[in-house]
């Protein structure tokens, strides 16, 4: 058992951790933590494991528990981690934090040695930094050379050159160069200068200097460029002449390329030393442009590219190469193949000024001909920024706000890559900008040239938006170099040259080199030595990798998948395994692979296997828990290996099968995890009672125990763990919510120290662990520092409310504004309320009014007013509203020419009607032109629009007419666009109809011929056969606008023809055919149906025809019909008749009335039948029918004629209708239907008709009684009562179904009973029997079921059990239990033994009942006793007391002082013991003052913080022993000051700190300053370290000064706080003079040195107050007078004083 005596205080605890700092080289980097501990810990600070010492850069202030490092002047070399540590006699804690140290953001001047850097604190060694690195050079051949670096580390690092990546001496001869090492009074470091003697041009390109220690390697680069002098003698004497291309002595090869493409030609040469190349064109030399680019790539060849080539760059091109030894020559002839479809005019290049446009034009062949633009390669598409034109042939490329990086090649192309190319040059400080990318392999040099209009300007080289190191970077006169020797993929970026508002960009790609893994190590063996240990040997791979490498073994247990790493090895050979390298005892394999950087060779697998064995240890022993009342208890300990072990609970094993359980009923519950090398014993909900419990863990070679400890739990807050800072809005509900750890726990809420009062505007509520302030609707009063309180633990949330933010109406996004000199500009914003203040700022600076500038405020909108616009006034102004910007950028430009198209004068031909758009663009978008015709200006009117679009301004003829032909000028200024306008007349057209027209019409029909002409006034002619005709009531001639209609109202025969309609240029062709129509039958929807009628009745046949003097012809059975013999013919008008007198079997037959005699003329048909008189008979018979009892029988049968009456009998009786018969006629048939026929219902059914008869057998057949729910089988245990149910589809009669046994009838049996109910039949048996058991059914004459009935023996039950037996030790105990049967044989049985009859061991059985008598029982006797009878098993407990404890040593009276701690102690003859301590006969229970330990045999009471109420009598109890009473007296304590508060004297705006020493640790005190108490806030620090007791004031105002009081009981201590206030003074002046037009606003604005301060304004020595006139702000420490609507009488001189200090201001004011 684990056990500690006393307090031992708290280890130390960090509250705030060291945070990490980034500083820049030079500056000062300060670590700062706060640690608390009992007693106060020590603290040391540690870099790299070695703890660091005070110097003169390095030191350690402390302030109580606030511990800090300050590193002054920091270094590259002070970068790296530290570590505070705490140590005290109760533990130790740390915390880290990084230091980073930035390089410098300027290149600083040689370092003096009073500047020269220290050694970095605590480390003594550190890898290479450049202190100073070399600058890039531009020189002239023959000039001498210096580079100069220095770098600093330690140990010292070795410096030395290299040219392009090859070593110096590759390049060059030793004659051309020299190194000379830096001597040690020049500086710290170690430094290295390379001196070129005298420069040639391939001396050219970058030069890396690097410095190499033990610990690392760096790097720094510089661009060396040589030019060749302007004059053409060389100055050395070895040097060759002048370059002079001499003729070629063989014919050139030739090269063809297509126009717009790239030719590249390259040249090789050798020489040493090495050669000057140059290119020449036509026998020029050849300098490098835009479309020519000459470089040397990295096979070592000169690359001469000449981009986009055009058929000006045809020509013999020559690589001219010379050194000292001789001169070579190569030339190429270049031949352009121009395409056959190309542009009529070309692009030209253009030059542009920054921010001002470039415009590209040219023209294609053809207008439909579609074109693309591209900048190099990079397509562009329409934008803002790029406008697109095409009028007809031309196409037109506008680029918008030029910057440095627009400068290049710009194309135009057409279909077949076909291309036309011009330079874009954009003026600016930037004359040569950074290529548009630029690709690098890793490992290489990057090198960035940037050449500016102004010599010695300073730029700034940034990547991704963070500035370079400036030790990368350099600058001379005109030219901007910036080297990364070495690059990493990290490298690349986006990387900028800034200068002022111009910029220059590049993207730097980093194209990773290829690398190959290592090769796998060989000669892999195995050999089992020593038992448990293997050993392992190889070989390195072969060959050896050029990167370092490691060696990774990994194991792999048989009959696994899974390998598992084992160790990472850096050199071959041997390495031993021993079993403790495994987790589990197994066959284990083994392979190696190699690891590099570049990847990881194949793996190699040892031979064979080795069985591995691991050894168990303690890594991690158990340690006692303390815990609260009703949380688990957690104990854990890890091993060495995964191993099986035994857990113990107060010396009883706990089950380690059952990974849940509970040491006995109504004890501790449990749970035993093991995760791995981990194994955990949960206690769960652990009470007061078991405190004091020893848990104990075993395993083979390993025994570990530890102690519980259970205390109340105090009251903690669970949430906000820290300080909470809200922002609210007013009228915003506000929700404070803290939860403690307890339910229903009170706590009082505070604001800025005082209670709060609950009310309307404040509610307090409280649900369980939570507490909640509300507010309802916040106001800005509300704000403050809301507090939590509870038994010494605070919540605290600081509240703001604030207005709501202010938010930008108008504009939402960025504004571009366009002007020119001397125009007016205004900038306006709307802002969502009113009274919200704005500013206004350009390129970062606040605007302030002036005469040039103004300000205006009206109701939501603020504007800035620029009256008459410089090009200086250009540039990006914000509009700033609290946390939103409006943003404009303003760009003012020059303007020579206002007209930007036409050029020329264009001339328009049109025709009367047709839409005329005259266009001309201008360079300003607010011109203003005016437009004449003929020297007259125009109006505008629905005839002549005039349109207005950006720059764009039109003059729209809609509808043009022959008078609008003139000359039309657009003029602004001196300036004019012409356009002459030539109208002529269209000629006539029929745009209706295209083709001859051919209408069919009948006689008296309308017919209407219409023409459609293209214009309406146009005269027309209508001709018909030649002959023009004439309007008449027959011939109707309409005109509707262009549309010309001949009518002919009722046509006739006659008046067709040929008609045309003739307009002059053009003629429309009708032919018109009218004829008669044909006769027809009226009124006739369907064919007439037959006619039957019996003989001697009358038949008229009729017709109605279309016309009314149409013949007809009647005809029957196809012959002519005579009037006579009772026929006769009538024709009334268009009705036609046919009249029979009386109808005999002669008339029958078809009658057809034909519209004249021509074949296939129409005709009408009637059928008339005669009838004879009919005779009823039978058509069918009636069939007999067998139906089912219940459903319908249906009996059919057919009569003729169809109505003829019928009877229906059945067995001879007459059937009538009723609810179950029912008689149907359909047609000639007749239905008889019987419903639900029923066995009576059998039968003869008859039908008779007339004389005839017909009669059927109706048979009807029971219905099955089926079983729709069957037997199921049945268990039932013996005694039970049963019931078997079926159910059937209907219901059937008494004794429809019977109830079956094995097949067998039921026999007659009291227990047995049947029951039916509807469907429903069951079978009871009561109190089954064993012989009940078999097989039963239910049967029907149609259907039959089983079901098995099982029946088991009546099982044996326990009617009275066991119970625990608790004896002392030496008693006897007797266990007694009752079963349901008698006769019962059982086995009784204790802790698992069975029990036989003895003579400490009696046996019993009467009947039901069962007795078991122990005697003589001893401790070890204690434990399970149960009775097993068959499968029934009944336990019980046998507890076996030891005998009373008793006290050996009681506890002795106590004098303890206030607030000190009391142990009472007691000594017990057991261990094992209960005691119960009281106090005044009163029971104590474990509180957090209140301890009980058990110690062994001791017993231990402690009293912590003990105050006058716990004096009193205190006594113990165990068992019916006791001790005591003692008595404990508390004396007061006196608290008394140890160090007193000394007065303090600060300035305004600095800290004051107050500490106090008092003589007692656990005392609370209480601050006052002048009277008021104190309260932690933002300006206010309270804590306490121990005795000490300190106040901390920052930000002190003058307001501040006063007492300060300290009190702690009836102590205090007193101490004045003297504030000094500081003079206020003017940081920033209004002009000296200011001039205002009259009736604008005058705003005079000053800065003062502090907030608050009070500003006095006056006007000609009189103070000034406010009110409409004069308006007074105040913002922070800018302080403004706003005079409004200013008039001359405001003028004079206006004076605002601050303190001693003052300002004068002359107001002048201009205007009426």
């Amino acid at each position: 058992m684990k056990a500690s005596s006393g307090d031992q205080g708290s280890p130390p605890c960090f509250l705030r951790f060291p945070r990490p700092v980034r500083v820049v080289s030079g500056a000062e980097a300060e670590l700062k933590c706060v640690v608390l501990g009992e007693p106060p810990p020590v603290v040391v600070w540690e870099k790299g494991g070695q703890q660091l010492a005070a110097s003169e850069r390095l030191s350690f202030p402390a302030d109580g528990a606030e511990h800090g490092l300050l590193l002054t002047a920091a270094l590259p070399t002070d970068a790296g981690v530290y570590v505070c540590r705490a140590r005290n006699a109760a533990g130790e804690a740390y915390a880290a934090a990084a230091v980073t140290v930035l390089e410098p953001p300027a290149s600083d001047p040689e370092l003096q040695p009073a500047e020269r850097p220290l050694p970095s604190p605590g480390s003594g060694e550190g890898a290479p930094v450049f202190l100073t690195g070399p600058r890039s050079q531009w020189v002239l051949r023959g000039a001498e050379v210096v580079l100069t670096c220095r770098a600093g580390g330690l140990p010292e690092p070795t410096l030395y050159w290299e040219k392009d990546g090859m070593a110096l001496d590759e390049v060059w001869d030793s004659s051309h160069f020299a190194l000379q090492p830096g001597r040690a009074e020049d500086g710290p470091g170690a430094s290295l200068a390379l001196r070129i003697l005298a420069a040639r041009l391939p001396d050219s390109g970058v030069y890396v200097c690097h410095a190499r220690n033990a610990h690392g390697h760096a790097q720094a680069g510089a661009l060396l460029q040589v030019h060749q002098p302007p004059e053409s003698p060389p100055a050395d004497p070895d040097e060759a002449p002048a370059p002079v291309v001499e003729p070629l002595k063989c014919a050139p090869k030739t090269f063809w390329v297509n126009e717009g493409k790239h030719a590249k030609f390259r040249c090789y040469v050798m020489g040493k030393p090495e050669p000057e190349i140059e290119w020449h064109w036509e026998g020029r030399p050849l300098l490098p442009d835009r479309r020519r680019l000459m470089y040397r790539d990295r096979d070592g060849g000169f690359v001469l590219k000449v981009l986009y080539c055009q058929a000006k760059d045809r020509g013999l091109y020559v690589c001219a190469a010379r050194n000292s030894a001789g001169q070579t020559l190569s030339a190429v002839q270049l031949h352009v193949k121009e395409p056959r479809l190309r542009f009529t005019r070309p692009l030209q290049d253009v030059e542009g000024r920054e921010h001002g446009i470039a415009v590209l034009e040219c023209k294609v062949p053809n207008s439909r001909i579609p074109t693309a633009w591209f900048r190099e390669d990079q397509r562009l598409l329409p934008c803002r920024k790029y406008e697109q034109i095409e009028e007809g042939t031309v196409r037109r490329l506008i680029i918008h706000r030029l910057k440095a990086d627009d400068d290049g090649i710009y194309l135009c192309e057409m279909r077949g890559r076909v291309r036309t190319v011009a330079n874009v040059t954009v003026k600016g400080p930037i004359l040569k900008r950074l290529p548009r990318k630029l690709d690098v392999l890793e490992g290489e040099n990057a090198v960035l040239l940037v050449e500016t209009l102004e010599a010695g300007v300073e730029g700034r080289w940034s990547r991704d938006g963070e500035e370079l190191p400036v030790i990368c970077q350099s600058s001379s006169g005109h030219m901007h170099a910036l080297v990364l020797p070495g690059v990493t993929r990290e490298d690349a970026g986006e990387v900028t040259f800034s200068l002022g508002n111009s910029r220059t960009t590049t993207l730097l790609r980093v194209k990773c080199v290829k690398h190959s893994p290592p090769g796998p190590p060989i000669l892999a063996e195995m050999f089992k030595g020593h038992k448990n240990t293997v050993l392992l040997t190889w070989k390195p791979p072969e060959p050896a990798p050029e990167t370092p490498f490691i060696y990774r073994l990994e194991r792999q247990e048989v009959g696994s998948e899974d390998w598992i790493q084992c160790f990472s090895i850096e050199k071959a050979g041997a390495v031993e395994v021993p079993g403790d390298c495994v987790p589990s005892e197994g066959d284990y394999r083994f392979r190696i692979c190699t690891v590099s950087g570049h990847g990881r060779s194949p793996h190699v697998v040892f031979h064979g296997s080795a069985h591995l064995v691991p050894t168990a240890r303690l890594v991690a022993g158990l340690e006692d828990v303390q815990v609260y009342d009703g949380e688990d208890a957690v104990f854990s300990l890890d091993l060495s290996t995964i191993i099986q072990g035994t857990w113990f609970l107060n010396g009883e094993e706990l089950k380690s099968n059952e990974p849940e359980g509970q040491v006995e009923p109504g004890a501790l519950r449990y749970r035993i995890e093991q995760k791995g090398l981990q194994h955990r014993l949960i206690l769960h909900a652990v009470k007061h009672q078991d405190s004091g419990a020893l848990v104990g863990f075993s395993c083979p070679g390993v025994q570990d125990s530890a102690a519980l400890t259970i205390q109340e739990s105090p009251v903690h807050i669970l949430s906000p763990q820290d300080r909470v800072s809200l922002t609210f809005t007013t009228s915003e509900r506000v929700v404070l919510t803290c939860e403690l750890s307890r339910v229903d726990f009170p706590a009082t809420w505070y604001k800025d120290g005082q209670k709060v009062e609950e009310s309307e505007l404040l509610v307090v509520k409280m649900d369980g662990r939570k507490h909640r302030l509300i507010l309802p609707e916040a106001k800005v009063q509300d704000s403050g520092e809301f507090e939590c309180r509870t038994e010494g633990v605070s919540a605290f949330f600081g509240v703001t409310v604030q207005d709501p933010p202010v938010h930008i109406v108008d504009p939402r996004e960025h504004v571009f504004v366009h002007a020119i000199t001397s125009e007016c500009v205004m900038l306006a914003c709307e802002v969502d309320r009113e009274d919200a203040p704005v500013r206004w700022y350009k390129d970062g600076q606040e605007v302030e009014e002036s005469d040039f500038v103004v300000l205006e405020n009206e109701g939501p909108h603020r504007r800035l007013v620029l009256p008459a616009t410089q090009p200086s006034d250009g540039g990006e102004f914000q509009c700033v509203a609290g946390d939103e910007c409006a943003y404009f950028t303003v760009t003012i430009t020059d303007v020579s020419s206002w007209i930007v198209y036409p050029s020329g004068k264009v001339y328009v031909a049109a025709v009367r009607l047709e839409r005329v758009v005259l266009t001309c663009e201008l360079c300003r978008p607010w011109a203003e032109v005016r437009w004449t015709k003929d020297g007259e200006e125009v109006v505008e009117s629905p005839a002549l629009l005039l349109q207005k679009e950006d720059t764009v301004r039109r003059l729209v003829l809609p509808a043009v007419q022959l008078e609008d032909s003139g000359e039309y000028l657009c003029e602004i200024d001196d300036e004019s666009a012409s356009f002459t306008v030539t109208v002529t007349e269209p000629p006539v057209r029929i745009i209706y109809p295209r083709d001859e027209v051919t209408l069919i019409a009948v006689t008296l029909e309308c017919v209407v011929l219409m023409c459609e002409l293209s214009r309406e006034d146009a005269p027309v002619r209508w001709y018909k056969d030649g002959l023009e005709v004439e309007e008449s009531e027959a011939l109707v001639l309409e005109r509707d606008g262009p549309r010309c209609r001949l009518v002919l109202p009722a046509a006739q025969p006659e008046d067709g023809g040929e008609f045309v309609c003739d307009a002059g240029d053009d003629s429309a062709f009708f032919t018109v055919t009218v004829t008669e129509p044909p006769v027809q039958f009226l009124a006739l929807e369907t064919t007439p149906s037959p006619l039957c009628v019996a003989p001697g009745e009358p038949v008229v046949l009729s017709c109605e025809l279309s016309r009314a003097g149409a013949p007809v012809v009647w005809s029957h059975n196809g012959r002519p019909v005579q009037e006579g013999e009772g026929l006769e013919l009538h024709a009334e008008g268009p009705r036609r008749v046919l009249c029979i007198q009386a109808a005999g079997p002669a008339h029958a037959g078809l009658y057809t009335c034909q519209s004249g005699a021509a074949p296939g003329a129409p005709s009408l048909s009637f059928t008339v039948q005669v009838a004879e008189p009919l005779l009823v008979k039978l058509v069918s018979e009636l069939t007999p029918l067998t139906v089912h009892e219940g459903d319908d029988a249906t009996f059919r049968c057919e009569v003729s004629p169809p109505d003829a009456d019928v009877t229906w009998l059945r067995n001879g009786a007459v059937v009538t209708p009723g609810p179950q018969v029912e008689m149907a006629q359909n047609g000639s048939s007749r239905i008889l239907t019987l419903r639900g026929c029923q066995l009576g219902d059998a039968g003869t059914v008859t039908l008779r008709a007339g004389s005839t008869a017909t009669s059927a057998r109706l048979h009807v057949r029971e219905t099955e009684l089926l079983f729709l729910r069957r037997l199921q089988d049945v268990r039932a245990e013996e005694g039970q009562d049963v019931c078997l149910e079926v159910e059937t589809g209907r219901v059937g009669a008494a004794g429809a179904v019977r109830w079956v046994r094995g097949g067998q009838p039921l026999p007659h049996d009291s227990r047995l009973s049947m029951a039916q109910d509807g469907h429903i039949h069951r079978l009871f048996i009561h109190g089954v029997i064993l012989a009940d058991q078999g097989t039963y059914g239910c049967e029907s004459h149609h259907d039959r079921t089983l079901a098995r009935l099982s029946v088991r023996p009546r099982q044996l039950r326990v009617l009275r059990p066991l119970e625990d037996v608790t004896i002392s030790e030496g008693g006897s105990a007797t266990f007694q239990l009752e079963l349901s049967q008698e006769g019962v044989t059982g086995e009784w049985a204790r802790g698992g033994v069975q029990l036989y009859p003895g003579p400490k061991c009696h046996i019993h059985s009467d009947g039901h009942r069962h007795r078991l008598v122990l005697n003589g029982l001893g401790l070890a006797d204690s434990g399970c006793v149960s009775f097993t009878a068959d499968s029934l098993r009944c336990a019980a407990r046998l507890i076996v007391r030891e005998v009373p404890v008793t006290i050996v040593r009681g506890p002795h009276d106590l004098e303890v002082t206030e607030g000190d701690t009391a142990t009472f102690e007691c000594e017990l003859s057991q261990a094992l013991a209960d005691v119960t301590w009281e106090k005044d006969g009163n029971a104590l229970t474990p509180s957090p003052r209140l301890r009980l330990q058990a110690l062994g045999t001791r017993r231990l009471l402690q009293l912590r913080r003990c105050g006058p109420s716990d004096a009193g009598t205190y006594s113990c109890a165990v068992g019916t022993a006791r001790a005591g009473p003692v008595r404990l007296t508390v004396r007061e304590r006196t608290v008394a000051v140890l160090s007193e508060l000394r007065s303090v004297s600060a300035r305004e705006g600095d800290g004051a700190t107050f500490e106090c020493t008092v003589s007692e640790v656990e005392t609370t005190g209480r601050w006052e300053l002048g009277g008021r108490p104190l309260r932690p806030g933002a300006r206010v620090r309270i804590r306490q370290e121990g005795k000490k007791h300190i106040l901390v004031l920052s930000e002190l105002r003058a307001e501040d000064a006063g007492e300060v009081r300290f009190q702690a009981g009836p102590a205090q201590s007193l101490a004045l706080l003297e504030v000094e206030a500081l003079p206020l003074q003017m940081c920033r002046h209004p002009p000296r003079e200011k001039t205002v037009l009259v009736g604008r606003r005058a705003v005079l604005e000053v800065t003062v040195s502090r907030s608050g301060g009070h500003v006095c304004w006056l006007r000609e020595g009189a103070e000034l107050c406010p009110g409409d006139k004069y308006e007074m702000r105040s913002h922070g420490p800018t302080h403004s007078l706003v005079i409004h609507d200013v008039r001359p009488e405001d003028q004079g001189t206006y004076c605002c004083q601050a303190g001693q200090d003052s300002t004068h201001t002359r107001l002048l004011v201009e205007g009426n």
